[in-house]
Parts: structure tokens; sequence; C-alpha cells
């Protein structure tokens, strides 16, 4: 049975080369990121937004939307369709009346990489291919390694040897090949390139494949539909890769296409560490890409990428929006991570508690209002940093080997 996409090709997102869709692709003949494009004129005459509500309780209540042709080759564990919490002590403590929180840590594997890799994996039993590699900063490999399970496919997973234990006791548990690599994921990636041509692995790596980005995507679709349509006034998103705000980006210009939406879009605003900020550093000057940021350091694991390959979609977006990028320290990440679970209940990644100690300055500065709607994406659960919250409490941390 046929999903109902309205997938029509693949577009390098700078030169704007089109590529058939339905073909094995990783970047563009210029070497850039590739969009999945849509008849979203068409879908609009087929498709009402008021028949989303009759749909699965996951992601996939947006198949129209997503790149897989036939219903047989989703490979799903139930991802998305992720709560909304209304901040009220929070937002009463930071002066803001109409704070919002969607807890991406519910997904499975506890992250929002559940979307992407859900997408991914799904083309990829579309597309025939049984083996993967992916360079992971640590969700996302825990992610490959669940799905890959339950698809059949064999997967590699390159990890550096710091990451929190969780992400290698599950990638090992869930059957992936899991090397741990002294470095950073850009230094997991040298070895994903190394053996991509020699052992046949199809690179997952972010944004080296077109899909993982359409499953992100889904974060801003059903930001709209609870909300009622109408967006929020701003978005915080932690940045690492930053495909989950270019996605949400993506989104939005579809729904508008659909006339689902209309023009107004949410100020984006990208959140990294302070020993990690190479796309903060590269909107302060006014630059169109970021530089590799050495000797990167963050508890923030997720925040660890010196380097994005789709920083000048993360940069345009932020731009576009009329948002901001901006860094936070480690002390301020964890003192905020701690300051959302004693006045929520919450129990948030680092990367969560990242946005926290962004709002609070970004409010005392004044970018943002009291009565500004704001919506805070926290990208996984705290409770696959018990090593990370060990170190900051000072207990013993986990040990992991290979």
């Amino acid at each position: 049975m046929e999903t109902g996409t309205a997938v029509t090709h693949l577009e390098c997102s700078r030169t704007g080369e089109r590529l058939e869709a339905g073909k094995i692709q990783n970047l563009s003949a210029a070497g850039w990121p590739l969009l999945v494009r849509y008849d979203l004129q068409k879908l609009a005459r087929q498709w009402d937004r008021d028949s989303i509500a009759d749909g699965p309780p996951t992601m996939w209540r947006y198949a129209p939307v997503l790149p897989v042709r036939y219903r047989d080759n989703i490979v799903t564990l139930h991802e998305g369709f992720t709560p909304l919490y209304r901040l009220q002590r929070l937002g009463e403590q930071l002066e803001c009346d109409d704070l919002w929180l969607k807890d991406e840590g519910v997904n499975p594997t506890a992250t929002f990489k559940a979307r992407g890799v859900s997408c991914a994996i799904s083309m990829c039993r579309e597309l025939g291919i049984r083996k993967v590699a992916i360079p992971t900063a640590g969700n996302a490999g825990g992610a490959l390694a669940a799905y890959a399970a339950a698809a059949g496919i064999e997967a590699y997973v390159f990890m550096p040897r710091d990451v929190p234990a969780a992400n290698f006791i599950e990638s090992k548990t869930f059957g992936a090949n899991v090397t741990l690599v002294d470095g950073l994921i850009s230094d997991c990636a040298k070895r994903v390139a190394e053996g991509k041509t020699t052992e046949g692995w199809f690179d997952l790596s972010t944004l080296k494949e077109p899909y993982r980005i359409e499953g992100k995507k889904t974060m801003g679709l059903e930001a709209a539909e609870q909300f009622g349509w109408n967006l929020p006034d701003a978005i915080f998103y932690p940045t690492g890769g930053g495909v989950g705000l270019i996605g949400m980006w993506k989104a939005f210009e579809e729904l508008e296409q659909l006339g689902w939406i209309g023009s107004k879009r949410p100020k984006m605003i990208a959140v990294q560490a302070e020993g990690c900020p190479p796309i903060v550093r590269a909107f302060e000057q006014n630059a169109e890409f970021s530089e590799f940021f050495q000797n990167a350091e963050t508890i923030a694991s997720g925040l660890r990428v010196p380097k994005a390959l789709g920083d000048f979609l993360v940069l345009r977006a932020v731009r576009e929006s009329g948002g901001t990028a901006i860094s936070v320290s480690d002390t301020e990440i964890m003192e905020s991570s701690e300051r959302l679970a004693a006045s929520e209940g919450l129990f948030v990644a680092p990367e969560g508690g990242a946005c926290i100690a962004a709002l609070k300055k970004l409010r005392h500065s004044g970018f943002l209002r009291k009565n500004e709607r704001i919506l805070i994406y926290n990208t996984g659960s705290g409770y696959k940093y018990i090593d990370v919250w060990s170190n900051y409490y000072g207990v013993a941390p986990a040990r992991m080997k290979e």
C-alpha cells in the first residue's frame, strides 16, 4: 500500500541541481546537502489538515510530506507526537508569560534522533541498502542501532571514547558494530569515510544523505498542529549539527505552501555551548559559513560539533527569522537543567538545559518580551546523561570498555 507521499525530486541546497527521487543519493554533484521536494500545490488540493487527527500518534501521521512511498517500508518504533509542557513556575521565575517545552526525551532511544533515523532507515529499506555507518556524538548512534535492528540492517557506529555511557551501552545492546574513537565526531567521520568504499557502507552522516532532515522536520509540523496552526513567537533549539532547526524551517515553508499557516515565522534561536560555538561566531561575524572550532569541549555532547555541514542553512534560517545565535557555559547548562527539574519535574538533557540558560540571557537583554510565546526544544532525556550528573554531583561515574 502506498503512503500518498507527494515527493517529486531531490534538490541541492545551494545550486538547485535536481536529482531523481527513489535513487540512492548522498550529496549533490557540488558536494552540498540534498533536500527532498514535494508537489505541495497538488497535495493542498488532496490533503486536509483536519484529517491529520485521524492518523497514527507518531510522526508518520505526516506521511504525505515524508519521502517513503510504500507503507511496508516504514520502520517505526512509535517515534514523534511528543508532548508540549506549559512551564508555569519556571516561566514566572524567568518573567515569561507563555513558556512551553516540547520534550523529545520521550522518543524511542530517548532523544529526537529517533525521528531522523526512522525516516532514513525506512528509506534504506525502500532503496535496498543493507549496511549503514554513522559518526555520532552519541545519541544518533544509539538511534541508528535501534532502528537498524528493527529493520534487519547491519549498522556500524563510530563514537568518541568519552560519550555518555548510555550511548555506548544502547548501541552495543542493539547489536551494532561499535568503534570508540579517540577524538571528536569529526574524527569519527574520517573513520566512516575511510571505510565507506572498502566496506560498502551507506553513509548516514548528518546531512550527507537527504532523509534524516525529513524525519526531524516533523518536530515543526507537530508544534504547528499542537498550537492550533499558530506558530510561537520564538523557538530555542540546541544546535550541534543543526538538522532539527533546518528541518523545522523547511517544515514551516511547506506548511505555508499547503495553505495551513500564514507567513509569520518564529524567531529561530540557535543555542550552543561556550566550549564549541562555531555557529555563534559565524553569526556574530555575519559570515555565511562557520569555521572549524578547535579543541571543542562541553559536557553537552550533542553540542560538541566543531563544524556542521549544514551551518549555512542554520545561519540562513536564524537570520531570515530575525532570530539569533547564543552560547552558554557548562555551568549555566547544568544549573539551568537543575532549575528546570526542580521547578517543573522534567529531567532534561544538558542540551535542553542550554536553552533555558539562553532564554534567561535573552530575556535579561530584552531580545524577547515577557508576553511572547516561547517554545524550547529539549532534545533528550536527562537519564541518558547519568555519568554527566554523577560528575556534577561528585559521584563516581560509570565506566565502559569495548
